[in-house]
């Protein structure tokens, strides 16, 4: 047993006083490239990290919903009967939005027995490494399992993002879910958000000496407020301009026309949108056909993309990104929703010590906050852990 499976166990057994019938877990995901287009019907390639979030539950014979968490004191009690959107806040609308979304693709609410949830977490908040995915999909597994629904996972990644955005608030697409759920060891998921086609491509990582690192800059965002919301619109208003559903339709020949019809602002969120899906296919391309290494130049594009198209960097990112690439990073790009978070630079091993201290000195000369620096390797997607020989009787 894991040290966060035991504490996960722990914490359920202290906040209930009995023992769960079993854990779930999910893990965060970093995305390779492919931002902001999920939301466009468009192309992104996640993986899902070494990271995870693990949940445990235990059902209930009443309708009583009890969720308590290692990042907050109180529980939330709630009946299955107040289960709606609008009662739902603060970071208990993730685990019960997911329960409430559930009744979209086929739990009956009406019937269905209440529980106990307990969550912890390994991975960082704020960190753009979708802390809220792991949750959700962790939740959604476990829920699909004690309530018998025996849904697919494609299926439960759209309950995550339908709790994600009514219950949350937060416009974001299906990607985060999707590789939560779908990941798997060494490999990256290439996901068509529009038709939901997902193939698992090998990334090579391990046999090419390459390490994924992680800069979390410490500046905290969120999805529900600001800026992501505002690009989001801009798209919208972009695909509306143009005539088309969405800018999965609009290609790169078609941005000189739309350059003419256009605000700068909206044509430069449009390019992003547009140029980004084709950086996905081609680095699905490249890496079929030259490995990792050879994905350098695709990675710093994209970040050239969102800093100057799509306005979403911070200067701490910026920073990391470019000291990075100095110390020996083949390439390097912030990824996740912007506005803060974490930038990724793909370097090789024997350099990993150089880049590290590099980035940790930039920021020191700069007077930012020191930022968290760890290695992540493409690990597996949500699965159930072994049950507990000895749980205690049913609640409720």
């Amino acid at each position: 047993m894991t040290d966060l499976e035991r504490s996960t166990r722990e914490g359920f057994t202290s906040r209930f006083n009995r023992d769960p019938l079993g854990l779930w877990s999910a893990p965060g995901r970093v995305n390779l490239i492919g931002e902001h287009t999920d939301y466009n019907d468009g192309f992104v390639f996640p993986f899902a990290i070494d990271r995870r979030t693990i949940v445990a539950l235990a059902p209930r014979t009443d309708r009583l919903i009890r969720v308590a968490s290692s990042f907050a004191e109180a529980a939330i009690e709630l009946s299955l009967d107040e289960l709606i959107p609008e009662n739902l806040h603060g970071w208990s609308a993730y685990p019960l939005g997911v329960a409430w979304a559930l009744g979209s693709y086929g739990a009956d609410l009406s019937a269905a027995s209440g529980f106990e949830l307990y969550i912890d977490s390994e991975v960082p908040i704020g960190a753009g490494l979708s802390s809220s995915a792991a949750i959700e999909s962790a939740v959604a597994l476990a829920l699909n399992d004690v309530w018998n629904l025996g849904l697919d996972r494609p299926t439960l990644a759209r309950v995550g993002q339908l709790a994600e955005n009514r219950a949350v608030g937060a416009p974001t697409g299906i990607m985060d879910q999707s590789a939560s759920l779908l990941g798997q060891a060494d490999a990256a998921v290439f996901l068509d958000c529009r038709t939901l086609a997902a193939e698992v491509i090998p990334l090579g990582f391990d046999a090419a000496d390459l390490d994924l690192l992680i800069v979390d800059t410490r500046v905290s965002h969120s999805h529900a407020t600001g800026g992501y919301a505002d690009r989001r619109a801009s798209c919208e208003a972009g695909a509306a301009a143009l005539g088309v559903d969405s800018l999965r339709d609009v290609f790169e020949a078609d941005l000189a026309g739309a350059a003419e019809l256009l605000d700068d602002e909206t044509f430069r969120r449009v390019r992003h949108i547009v140029t980004e899906n084709q950086r996905v296919l081609d680095t699905v391309r490249t890496l079929r056909e030259q490995g990792p290494t050879a994905i350098g130049p695709l990675l710093d594009a994209s970040h050239v993309s969102m800093r100057d198209d799509f306005e979403i960097s911070v200067p701490q990112l910026d920073l990391a990104v470019e000291t990075a690439r100095r110390a020996g990073a083949i390439g390097a790009r912030m990824t996740g929703g912007g506005f803060g978070g974490a930038a990724i630079a793909l370097t090789p091993r024997t350099l990993l010590p150089a880049v590290r201290a590099a980035v940790a000195e930039a920021f020191r000369v700069a007077e930012y906050a020191a930022p968290d620096m760890f290695v992540v390797r493409a690990g597996d997607g949500a699965l159930r852990h072994p049950a507990h020989a000895n749980a205690l009787p049913t609640a409720g």
